[in-house]
């Protein structure tokens, strides 16, 4: 990138910045009529003689009056359009150099060698890219249009003055040079001091990134004490320094504010004096001295600018430097598309590859060997065997320090990454997920480019965003985009797409959980009709199958007309899904319309009874029973917390009479009976006449919702419910409380159905938009090793790289992994690093290594017989 701030703003913008000069220039002219007429106002004012006539009209005194201030408003508004014009301007293309300098900052991340990423953290990279760049956001538009605009400004004032009288022009002048001396001097440690907090800066966001990254780590060791004294002695440095800086800041601030009041001293002095000698007018006095008030404006701005600059030219020199690292990628392998995607031979040959990332120790050192793309092949060896540098090496995610790795005629290190990227998969231990779904995670490695369109896009706003995006340097492609071209696969459409993913999914043993993502997700009606009619067909058959006697008492299946015991009285009374969520069983009563429900059919002296009952029970069985314990959870209707204050309820009960109590403590009983569950609970309370008020009142909420807006979406056996899962929806009841294995059995019996009706993939592909969380941290890491791994199946590459990838797994379940995925491979290369050498067996040959060295490749059974480390790696395993 290039070194010098100005220089990189001329290269993007010197045709703007020639434009914004000139426009600056411009505005000269009225600058100085605008302290031209106020003089010649004054001095019509005084007397002075009016010309006879003005462009040809006759002029008296007062109408030459309203002419000058008329003149004088419009320069002001011509003078305001053009500032504001050159304002925008200058905002507008600051704002694309920014966007500009921000992209090619994140390209250069793209670029950083691989072992970099040891050495900086993206705590201290991010910042940089996001809250540093934007002073030089606002520097680069008025870079060299301030400087012209305000040093304009500053001459045209000093010339109007000397025009009026050389002396006080000398005067207005008087202090400048030693300014020009004393501040830069003072300015320089500044700068150097602000140097200085930025780098601290830096390493404290990386600390607290660290402390983010390994707060596990914190809790379980007791360190939080020792990293609060880390984090503060780092305040305390960042203090001293900006404390430093306030008082040089300031200092300069005192002296530049001092000199600006000590020029008036002259003006007086000097002024007054040829004033009252009658060689200078009042009118030119006056002008002066507007002049040099406004004078101090542009001084001071071009002041503060020479701090700024100095400041910003710091901070773009630092970030210039931390995003140049030594061996950076070259850019054209990553931008090149080749017209072939193919690796353009089918073995890999490694000659005295050496590999270190310090030049002290070296990973690989002096390793040769030939590697056919049909050969299945493990690497065993110790912890610093070498075995994962040869991973890196064999992806290309670092470069041999000596020695090379060609593919047939070529060098991979300078093949285009459009070639490595597809022919090549690899997945590490840590596999990383990005934010989003499970659909997007495992067709990630298929978004090379977006798909070609068959249309013209016509949408005004997205092709004004392209063309935005082209000007300020950045790429025209939107991630909103499509991305994913199942033809790259040699499928046809979409529907093969999502099958081969279902595919990839059982061979990674994978199915069952999103399957169960699936039964637990919502789709809507509008978008998979005909999944939605195949629920409602499932939903039917399971009815069916609730008549059987032995399937019968599992499940209290939802009727409009029936109580259900199974589900609490808030979910029976509105008998639908609240999703208004102002609407819960906490805030119930708080809805005047159900209030007004339960007052019309007798619930609401119902449920005060019923809520008083449920206090006395509760606090008479939990009063003695530990906060923490888990029989509140399980039985309890009230918190730990919030015994005392229904304790003070049923005291404020029986003092004053339960109608005599505040609204506030009847509300709080009148909530309690929503959270009971007569099935469960069997306090005798929700009686039979109970019931049926509820079911009375459950057909007026109905009634009410037909015109009103309640938030709920009711439950309806021949519809669908979009607020509920799949798994919901096609239940369409309550699982009956304390029958043995009722969860069990009645997910067996959904599982028959869907299996008749082939619902089961259209189950997983609705679990695949499971959203993963922010790296996968809503999957386990065993769900993350085998997403992984399935996202680099997908693109079926040439060589699959596996570096200990399913370590977490227990050894059968890798084995049978390890065989389906060679089953997957085919006839395409394997090379597995292995954790377990034992499972070396199921593979065609291996590689053993020992401290960065390949002492034999060979079979497996050739190798336990004739290879004495190997079969001490075996007898250790």
């Amino acid at each position: 990138m290039e070194p010098s701030l100005f220089k990189y703003i001329l290269k993007h913008s010197k045709r703007d910045q020639i434009w914004l000069v000139l426009l600056s220039l411009s505005t000269l002219p009225l600058v100085y009529i605008t302290l031209e007429l106020p003089k010649k106002i004054i001095n019509l004012l005084e007397g002075m003689e009016v010309p006879e006539t003005f462009f040809g009209y006759e002029v008296d005194r007062l109408s030459y009056l309203m002419v000058l201030s008329f003149a004088f408003l419009l320069v002001v508004l011509c003078s305001g359009a053009l500032k504001y014009l050159l304002n925008v301007y200058r905002g507008s293309l600051g704002e694309h150099l920014l966007r500009r300098l921000r992209y090619e900052l994140y390209q250069r991340i793209l670029l950083f060698p691989m072992p970099h990423f040891k050495r900086v953290s993206s705590g201290e990279l991010i910042p940089m890219i996001t809250a540093e760049t934007e002073l030089l956001g606002e520097f680069i538009g008025e870079s060299f249009t301030l400087p012209v605009f305000q040093g304009g400004t500053l001459l045209t004032y000093l010339f109007f003055i000397f025009q009026q009288d050389v002396f006080l022009g000398l005067a207005a002048i008087a202090l400048y040079p030693f300014q020009l001396i004393v501040i830069p001097q003072l300015q320089k440690r500044v700068n150097a001091l602000s140097k200085e907090r930025v780098a601290v800066a830096r390493n404290l966001t990386g600390r607290i990134g660290e402390t983010i990254s390994g707060i596990d780590e914190i809790h379980t060791n007791d360190t939080s004490h020792y990293e609060r004294a880390h984090i503060s002695q780092r305040l305390g440095r960042i203090y001293m320094i900006r404390f430093d800086i306030y008082k040089r800041k300031f200092f300069i601030k005192f002296l530049n504010n001092f000199i600006a009041q000590l020029t008036p001293f002259f003006f007086y002095s000097v002024g007054g004096y040829f004033v009252l000698r009658g060689d200078l007018s009042i009118g030119s006095m006056v002008a002066v001295l507007v002049a040099y008030k406004d004078l101090s404006g542009p001084w001071k701005e071009l002041l503060r600018y020479y701090q700024r600059m100095e400041d910003i030219r710091v901070k773009y020199s630092q970030v210039i430097q931390q995003f140049n690292p030594l061996n950076l990628i070259n850019p054209e392998i990553i931008d090149q598309r080749p017209e072939t995607l193919e690796l353009p031979a089918r073995e890999i040959q490694a000659n005295n590859l050496r590999y270190s990332e310090d030049g002290l120790y070296f990973g690989i050192d002096g390793t040769s060997f030939k590697f056919p793309l049909d050969q299945h092949c493990a690497a065993v060896g110790l912890g610093n065997s070498g075995k994962e540098e040869l991973a890196l090496l064999m992806s290309r995610l670092i470069n041999p320090t000596s020695g090379s790795i060609t593919i047939g005629e070529q060098k991979m290190d300078d093949m285009p990454e459009a070639i490595i990227g597809r022919r090549i998969g690899y997945v590490g231990p840590s596999v990383f997920m990005f934010n989003g779904t499970v659909y997007d995670n495992i067709c990630y490695a298929l978004k090379h480019q977006p798909v070609k369109r068959d249309t013209v896009e016509t949408d005004k706003e997205t092709l004004k965003e392209r063309a935005l995006a082209v000007q300020s340097g950045n790429s025209p492609d939107r991630y909103t985009d499509e991305w994913v071209d199942p033809l790259t696969l040699g499928l046809e459409s979409r529907e093969q797409l999502n099958s081969q993913i279902i595919k990839i999914l059982q061979m990674v043993e994978l199915d069952g959980e999103i399957y169960q993502y699936g039964l637990l997700s919502f789709v809507q009606q509008a978008d998979h009709h005909d999944l939605v009619e195949r629920i409602m067909e499932a939903r039917k058959q399971l009815r069916d199958k609730f008549r059987e006697p032995e399937i019968e008492r599992l499940v209290e299946p939802f009727d409009h007309d029936k109580y259900n015991l199974n589900m609490t009285v808030s979910e029976n009374l509105l008998f639908g899904t609240v999703y208004d969520e102002s609407l819960n069983v906490e805030q119930l009563i708080d809805k005047p319309v159900i209030q007004d429900v339960l007052a019309e059919y007798g619930l609401k002296d119902e449920f005060l009874n019923a809520g008083l009952q449920i206090a006395e029970i509760m606090l008479d069985l939990f009063s003695d029973v530990e906060p923490d314990s888990e029989l509140f959870e399980q039985f309890s209707f009230i918190e730990a917390d919030d015994l005392p204050g229904f304790n003070k309820v049923l005291q404020h009960t029986r003092q004053n009479g339960l109608d005599n109590i505040s609204n506030d403590d009847k509300r709080r009983l009148i909530s309690l009976p929503f959270k009971l569950i007569v099935a469960r609970h069997r306090l005798g309370l929700i009686t039979k006449p109970i019931q049926q008020s509820i079911l009375q009142a459950r057909v007026k909420i109905r009634e009410i919702a037909q015109n009103e807006d309640l938030g709920i979406e009711f439950f309806d056996e021949g519809s669908y419910n979009p607020r509920i899962s799949i798994q919901d929806n096609i239940l369409f009841g309550k699982i009956a409380y304390g029958q043995a294995h009722a969860q069990q059995k009645i997910n067996s019996l959904i599982a028959d159905v869907v299996m008749a009706l082939n619902l089961r993939d259209d189950i997983i592909e609705a679990g695949l938009l499971y959203e993963v969380g922010v790296a996968g941290g809503r999957l386990s890491s065993i769900q993350r090793q085998k997403l992984g791994l399935a996202r680099t199946l997908m693109k079926a590459p040439d060589l699959l790289v596996v570096n200990e990838a399913l370590s977490s797994l227990d050894a059968s379940s890798e084995r049978r992994l390890i065989n389906n995925v060679r089953s997957t491979m085919g006839e395409r290369g394997v090379l597995w690093i292995l954790g377990r050498v034992q499972l070396a067996e199921l593979f065609d040959s291996v590689m053993i290594m020992e401290r960065g060295k390949l002492l034999e490749k060979g079979p497996f059974a050739e190798m336990q017989k004739n290879n004495e480390h190997f079969r001490q790696l075996l007898d250790s395993a």
